[in-house]
């Protein structure tokens, strides 16, 4: 069912996709949504959470958060009937350093690693300008951006080419599709958080959020 969301003073019309859309197919990469996360209240003030897990699959196998570490399991098993091992992953980003989203990270000592505004090969880090607001691009197809705001160091990863057009894997940039009641909560920038979601908005074609379903972004035309 689509619905509206305002960011600022924009307004924008999205719709949700349904648990048999989590596969988004393209040239050169294609992204699967591995597993959907989610984020619940209880009743004795707790919340139980876990981060959505995305594998893009193309000239090079790029993981988008690994789930928490109880999720260890999972990953390896789900990694294996793609036919992938841990040491095929190339690059693992983790959106941020919740441990909700980069629980897992040990299991691929060998990638290139990104957590929020860090960049990692083994013990050496690379300069970046992810800090300064600019983009690092992996290649022409994929860039990971900075989208501070839920912390102060959020990335998102853009994936442009695929079927459905541009998808973004947002981390909690945006917790759920209808979030609206939610992310301020949990942000520790409203303001500069307000703008990475317009600008998120703005571009993207297909949101992955970092707790529920992917949504679609429509626009007229």
């Amino acid at each position: 069912m689509e619905a509206d969301i305002k960011v600022g003073f924009s307004n924008f019309r999205i719709a949700p996709l349904s648990e048999s859309q989590l596969d988004f197919f393209g040239q050169p990469y294609s992204v699967s949504v591995l597993k959907v996360g989610y984020c619940r209240r209880q009743t004795d003030g707790t919340f139980r959470a876990d981060g959505t897990v995305t594998l893009l699959t193309g000239p090079r196998k790029i993981l988008v958060d690994t789930g928490g570490p109880w999720d260890r399991d999972f990953l390896l098993v789900t990694l294996k009937e793609r036919g992938l091992a841990p040491g095929d992953i190339n690059l693992v980003v983790g959106t941020h350093g919740h441990s909700d989203h980069v629980g897992n990270l040990s299991l691929f000592p060998t990638a290139l690693t990104i957590v929020g505004y860090d960049i990692s090969e083994g013990d050496t880090y690379r300069p970046n300008k992810l800090a300064e607001g600019h983009a690092y691009s992996i290649d022409e197809h994929i860039s990971v951006l900075p989208s501070p705001g839920h912390t102060g160091q959020d990335v998102s990863v853009q994936v442009k080419g695929t079927s459905v057009g541009t998808v973004l894997v947002a981390g909690d940039l945006f917790e759920c599709c209808s979030d609206e009641d939610s992310w301020r909560d949990l942000s520790m920038n409203i303001a500069v958080q307000e703008v990475s979601r317009q600008e998120a908005l703005r571009t993207a074609d297909v949101i992955i959020p970092g707790h529920g379903l992917p949504f679609r972004v429509l626009r007229n035309g």
